[in-house]
């Protein structure tokens, strides 16, 4: 007679579902992912207000110590109703996307930063009449049998709608970082929230790190009130395929001469780190001040991003109401470069940039006036930016490409040559030979344009002339 077989129990064990989860996230993303909660949670509750800083009155204020973290907000709490999405592992089949921007897709990101610190938690939240505390701890992940989470009404009823989270028996490598390299930590979360969410502090949302302010530097393009022959910077708007973009990339800065790119240090405005492009995707940045291929340096006639470039960053913002249409990862801090959209937005991205490194480079000679049309020029934000967009429309040319949009290209300044008096010179020669001598020239690694190995030669032998 044969064998009867039964079922098998193919369910995954709590152990090795929290390992998974939290193997590939850092620290400071999981406490991120807490931040973007609370922002969704303004959102979802609807407590946004009207003008440039929505997020005006909400916090979360966050607490790091040796034996416990915990973060406490006024955004709005978890209602009762989405219970199932805020504490499952994954979205339920049954919740439906919100219909709000947002960046959370795949409803992990509360867990996921829960266990990525510890093996013990208390939540309590109050969103409206509701308010109750939810407890996890070492018994419940110690048993396979169920995957249910109890709720018990508030001991203490919150005095504000929102949610405090508070972490216990925190994993070893955890209780260094937040004991022996507490201040250490601290400053590199603070630079990480600082660099994530520039854009959602900059609209009014207050976040403390032991009670200490994170500050966040959104970028500020100059742009100056006449129209014509002016700095201002490139902009382009479009919509496509329910994703909203606007970009814009200008200076932030005059231009720096060769010692103030070589004094970066002891120049806080000159900082690298303070220059090229930053993307946002429903207001978390997740990409700052890239200099790579990855933002169009270095490839399609863009140069490659060198200190006198220091002086010109970009925004590019994406908005849509789906998530999982937004061009970045599941961490939410970085891009997805197989995006179609953002590709064809990089396209855009490296017109714009053309014509802030061809300035840079015809006013070498006349640096000091070209300092002084950007210092001239009043700075503008993210918002101000798009609000002159909106009104100004009609200047702008619309463009025939894939994801059509609006164009407002500057007619930037061009120095004066006295006619008669300038010449061009122009030759070729072999690559291998002029990155040959850009190399005995400037004594970089970084890739010369063929102009100035040429400008260069010209320049050196010039002076040597004189000398004789």
């Amino acid at each position: 007679m044969p064998k009867t077989y039964g079922k098998i129990d193919a369910s995954p064990t709590k152990d090795f579902f929290v390992s998974m989860l939290t193997r590939d996230i850092t620290l400071e993303d999981a406490i991120l992912d807490l931040l973007d909660n609370c922002v969704d949670g303004i959102l979802r509750n609807d407590l946004t207000v009207n003008g440039d800083t929505p997020y005006k009155n909400r916090y979360s204020h966050i607490t790091i110590s040796a034996d416990h973290f915990s973060i406490t907000d006024n955004c709005g709490g978890i209602p009762w109703a989405q219970k199932n999405y805020a504490f499952r592992m994954g979205r339920p089949p049954e919740v439906e996307k919100s219909g709000l921007p947002t960046v959370g897709v795949y409803g992990i990101g509360m867990k996921r930063a829960i266990f990525k610190m510890g093996r013990e938690c208390s939540i309590q939240t109050r969103n409206g009449s509701d308010a109750y505390d939810v407890e996890i701890d070492q018994e419940w992940l110690a048993n396979e049998g169920t995957w249910e989470l109890t709720a018990e009404p508030s001991k203490v009823r919150p005095k504000e709608e929102g949610t405090t989270i508070v972490i216990g028996r925190l994993l070893k490598p955890v209780r260094e970082e937040f004991g022996k390299r507490l201040e250490e930590f601290r400053k590199r979360l603070e630079t990480a929230i600082d660099t994530h969410y520039s854009a959602i502090i900059e609209k009014g949302l207050e976040v403390t790190i032991n009670k200490v302010p994170v500050r966040g530097h959104p970028v500020q393009l100059a742009f100056a009130q006449a129209s014509k022959s002016s700095v201002r910077p490139y902009l382009f708007t479009t919509e496509f395929d329910d994703v909203k973009v606007f970009l814009a990339v200008g200076f932030t800065r005059p231009i720096p001469d060769e010692d103030e790119q070589r004094d970066d240090t002891e120049n806080p405005k000159y900082r690298s780190d303070r220059a090229g492009w930053t993307v946002i995707c429903n207001d978390r940045v997740v990409l700052y001040c890239d200099k790579s291929e990855r933002t169009g340096w270095g490839i399609s006639g863009v140069p490659r991003y060198h200190p006198q470039f220091i002086a010109i960053s970009g925004v590019v913002e994406f908005v849509s109401n789906d998530a999982s249409k937004l061009p970045t990862v599941t961490t939410k801090r970085g891009l997805d470069m197989g995006s179609i959209l953002y590709l064809h937005v990089r396209e855009r991205m490296i017109e714009g940039m053309k014509m802030f490194t061809d300035y840079t480079y015809s006013w070498k000679k006349e640096l000091d006036s070209a300092k002084a049309q950007i210092k001239a020029a009043p700075l503008r934000n993210l918002a101000q930016l798009k609000a002159y967009s909106k009104e100004h429309l009609g200047e702008f040319s619309k463009s025939k490409r894939t994801i059509g949009g609006a164009i407002l290209q500057p007619s930037l300044p061009k120095p004066k040559r006295e006619a008669g008096v300038t010449r061009r010179i122009s030759f070729s020669r072999p690559i291998d030979e002029i990155a040959f001598v850009a190399k005995f020239l400037f004594g970089e690694e970084v890739e010369k344009d063929p102009s100035e190995v040429g400008e260069k030669c010209f320049d050196n032998t010039f002076k040597r002339a004189k000398q004789k």
